[in-house]
C-alpha cells in the first residue's frame, strides 16, 4: 500500500490566535495571515501560541475570504491531520486497501448516505452483507491514549443511537474512529468532556461495531502505510465514565482587589487568572454549573472570589477516585502565585487556589497537566 497523499504545496506557519471556530490567525514567512480551519473542534492542546501549522493555498474564489486552509498541526514534532472533510478520504483509502479489520473485502457502494434525519458516511457491500459506516476524526491524544470528542457533540450521540436502531432492523453498523497519532495504543470516549456521548457509546457497543484505527502522517503529510487497531478498555471506561471526580475552575480578575474570604479575612488579589481545584464525587456536572452563575448565598471560599471575578471556564477530570489534592499539587508546579489556605479546610493541602498572569488555556504546561490527569494516568501495564 503506497502512502496516501492528500495535499500539495504545503507551507508552514505559527499559530497566533483563533478569532472564531473556522478562522485562524497565524504568522508565515511574509507576516501575519488568516487561514480557514475546516474543523470545529476545540483543539486547545494543539492550537497553542507559536505551535507549527501546515497550510495549503487555495484557488481564488469570490465566496472565499482566505487564501490558505489549515490542514495539520504539529505535536511533539509530528503532524496531526486536522481536515475533517478530507478525513473521509482517509477512511475510503483504508477501506479500499483492506486495512479495516472485519471489512477487508468490503466494497464502497455509496458515500454520504441519507437515512432518516441523518447522513452517514459510507454504505458498504461485503458479500451478502450491507454495512453502514460513520467516520469520526480523532485529534485529541496523549502519549498513548486517544479520546473523542474534544467538545460536546449532541450530533455524534444522535448518530450512535440511530446506528444502534438501524442494527436492530438488520443493517450492520460501524463507527470508525481515525486517530491521527501513530503513538496511540488505546482509544476511549472523552467522558471528561462529553459524558452523554461516552455513555451512549457504552450503551450501544453491542449493536454498533466500534473500530479505532491509528494512522501516521509523515512530515510531507503523506500517510505512512502502517496502521494500527487500538485497544478499547471497556471495563475501565464503564468504571470511570460517571458523573463524579474533580474540576478546574478558571476565573479572571481584571484589577487588583481586596476580597473578604470567610475565615481568611480580607485577602489581596492581584489581577490575573485564578485556577481553583474542586471535586464532587456525585453530581459533578451540577457542581461545575453552579460556578457559572453568581449566587446570593455564599457557602465556600470560591463563592466569594466568584462574586468578584469573571467566569472563564471549568474543566472536568472525571474519576472513580478523588484526585483533588493530587491535581492541586501538580497545578502548584506551574502556577506563578497562590493564595494560602484557600479552599482546603478539609484536607492537608496548603491551598487549592493558584494563579497566573496569562490565560492558562494558552499554556502548554496547563494543557499537559490536563492531558496527564485525563489520559496519561491510564495504567501503562495494561
Amino acid at each position: 500500500m503506497d502512502g496516501l497523499s492528500l495535499f500539495d504545496h504545503i507551507v508552514q506557519a505559527r499559530f497566533l490566535s483563533r478569532p472564531n471556530r473556522f478562522l485562524i490567525r497565524c504568522k508565515g514567512e511574509r507576516g501575519s495571515l488568516f487561514a480557514f480551519l475546516p474543523n470545529p473542534g476545540r483543539m486547545q492542546e494543539l492550537l497553542l501560541p507559536g505551535s507549527v501549522l501546515y497550510l495549503v493555498p487555495e484557488r481564488k474564489r469570490a465566496d472565499r475570504k482566505t487564501r490558505y486552509t489549515v490542514v495539520a498541526a504539529e505535536r511533539d514534532g509530528h503532524p496531526i491531520m486536522l481536515h475533517t472533510i478530507r478525513n473521509n478520504e482517509v477512511a475510503a483509502y483504508l477501506l479500499q486497501h483492506g486495512k479495516i479489520p472485519g471489512l477487508e473485502r468490503a466494497e464502497i457502494v455509496r458515500s454520504e448516505v441519507p437515512i432518516g434525519r441523518s447522513r452517514f458516511d459510507f454504505l458498504l457491500k461485503d458479500g451478502d452483507r450491507q454495512v453502514l459506516v460513520e467516520v469520526k476524526s480523532c485529534t485529541l491524544v496523549g502519549e498513548r491514549v486517544a479520546m473523542f470528542p474534544d467538545a460536546v457533540t449532541d450530533r455524534g450521540a444522535r448518530h450512535l443511537e440511530e446506528l444502534a436502531n438501524l442494527s436492530e432492523e438488520g443493517i450492520e453498523t460501524v463507527v470508525l474512529f481515525i486517530v491521527h497519532w501513530s503513538y496511540a495504543r488505546v482509544f476511549m470516549p472523552d467522558y471528561h468532556t462529553d459524558l452523554k456521548f461516552s455513555q451512549t457509546l457504552l450503551r450501544v457497543r453491542d449493536r454498533v461495531r466500534v473500530i479505532p484505527i491509528g494512522v501516521k502522517w509523515n512530515p510531507d503529510l503523506t500517510m505512512a502505510p502502517d496502521v494500527r487497531v487500538l485497544e478499547i478498555p471497556w471495563n475501565y471506561i464503564e468504571t470511570e465514565a460517571r458523573d463524579r471526580g474533580s474540576y478546574l475552575l478558571i476565573l479572571r480578575l481584571r484589577n487588583k482587589e481586596g476580597i473578604n474570604i470567610g475565615s481568611l479575612g480580607k485577602v489581596r488579589f492581584k489581577e490575573g487568572f485564578y485556577i481553583y481545584i474542586g471535586s464532587a464525587m456525585a453530581n459533578l456536572t451540577k457542581r461545575m454549573e453552579r460556578h457559572r452563575h453568581l449566587r446570593k448565598k455564599h457557602h465556600w471560599h470560591i463563592d466569594e472570589l466568584r462574586a468578584a471575578a469573571e467566569f472563564h471556564g471549568v474543566l472536568a477530570i472525571r474519576s472513580s477516585t478523588r484526585l483533588e489534592c493530587e491535581i492541586a499539587e501538580a497545578t502548584a508546579g506551574m502556577a506563578e502565585w497562590k493564595i494560602p489556605g484557600f479552599g482546603c479546610t478539609d484536607c492537608s493541602c496548603e491551598t487549592h487556589l493558584f494563579a497566573m498572569s496569562k490565560d492558562p488555556l494558552d499554556s502548554e504546561a496547563f494543557q499537559k497537566l490536563l492531558q496527564y490527569f485525563r489520559m496519561d494516568r491510564y495504567p501503562k501495564t495494561r
